[in-house]
């Protein structure tokens, strides 16, 4: 019974091997699944060659185009005046922006005119006796002289022997002596030179100022200036007068300025050469920072694309009967997303945006895109 059942097993075993080996057979003669092939639809323009123009980017700082730190020339108690002496303060040109206390001071200044006038008092009866025809014109001096106001200059002297006599009684020394007082009065006032606004105020009311001292600075909030360097090799087309376009770091605001000024010599470090954009507008502040777009100079028989197009080879794609195919070109010039090119044919076929895993000879569909958009590209 035991040998039957193994034959059994036997015959079982023989006969599902068969099955199996005809199986893995039958399956080694299938032939394998074709897959299907994919062509990927780009996005192209045709090149129409035309006058470039090459705009450099740069980007900096709006400084006050009129600034000015105040200092001071002379000591005194800082005195309050009409307007507070504060970050922010508007003040009108001629307005006082800081007055100290010269009180004293001003008391020696009328101490000296006072002996100018005496000393010109004392030689009028000599210039009566000896001096008839000058004595008149000396006389009218006298009589408008105010101690309240700056000192007149002194007569015109006419001839020598007058010249001595004036010079000889210290009546010139005297004069100039309380000219340069007056001078120096003066400083214990500051006024503005334009009208403008605070931005630093390092002194309060009341405070002692010392000669030397830092006190404050002032600007004029109505035209501002941005300093911006710029590569060498436009050194020769970068102009005065240039029309500028600058927009905010959020690209929501746009403002038109122009070059004021380029800088004569260039960097050695860092071989750019500076120039400075003049622009004004409400909106703008000290310290605010902008981009600038400056025209510098224009390509002839060029194209403009982005730089994502240009292969490190310095080759592009181009579609040739639903092929793709490398052509060699000429950048001018490189920006920040563009690049502009030379000696592309007119009427070729280049991609719009690029296609991921691109190679010579990729097999292509060109979009279908309507009338309005698909112009040539310059």
């Amino acid at each position: 019974m035991r040998n039957i059942i193994l034959s059994i097993l036997g015959i079982i075993l023989i006969i599902g091997s068969f099955f199996f080996a005809k199986y893995l057979i039958d399956n080694k003669n299938k032939p394998k699944p074709v897959v299907p092939k994919v062509v990927k639809t780009v996005l192209v323009d045709t090149v129409q060659n035309s006058l470039v123009p090459i705009v450099i980017s740069a980007n900096g700082n709006l400084n006050a185009k009129q600034r000015v730190e105040l200092y001071s020339e002379v000591q005194g108690v800082f005195k309050t005046g009409s307007k507070l002496f504060k970050p922010g303060q508007k003040f009108n040109k001629g307005e006082t922006l800081i007055r100290l206390d010269a009180s004293e001071y001003y008391a020696s200044v009328q101490s000296a005119k006072s002996d100018l006038y005496n000393n010109i008092a004392a030689i009028m009866p000599d210039l009566r006796l000896d001096f008839p025809n000058v004595f008149q014109k000396w006389q009218n001096y006298l009589n408008n002289f105010d101690l309240n106001k700056s000192t007149p200059q002194l007569p015109e002297i006419s001839d020598e022997k007058e010249n001595y006599f004036i010079t000889g009684r210290g009546i010139v020394s005297a004069y100039y002596n309380v000219k340069n007082l007056e001078q120096r009065l003066s400083k214990y006032r500051i006024s503005a030179p334009f009208t403008g606004i605070l931005t630093e105020a390092l002194v309060t009311e009341g405070t002692l100022v010392r000669s030397g001292q830092k006190l404050g600075e002032f600007i004029n909030p109505s035209v501002y200036e941005m300093e911006v360097a710029i590569s060498k090799s436009f050194a020769d087309v970068l102009k005065e007068g240039e029309k500028v376009s600058l927009t905010n770091l959020e690209k929501t605001k746009n403002y038109n300025g122009i070059v004021s000024r380029v800088n004569g010599s260039i960097d050695a470090t860092t071989q750019t050469i500076t120039a400075y954009v003049e622009v004004q507008h409400p909106d703008l502040k000290e310290g605010m920072y902008l981009e600038a777009n400056l025209n510098a100079e224009k390509v002839e028989n060029a194209i403009e694309i982005d730089r994502n197009l240009l292969l490190d080879s310095e080759e592009i794609y181009v579609v040739r009967d639903s092929l793709l195919d490398v052509i060699s070109v000429k950048p001018a010039h490189f920006s920040n997303e563009k690049v502009v090119l030379q000696n592309v044919p007119n009427g070729s076929i280049i991609l719009r945006k690029p296609v991921p895993g691109a190679y010579a000879g990729m097999q292509v569909k060109v979009a279908e895109i309507n009338s309005s958009t698909n112009d040539s590209i310059q």
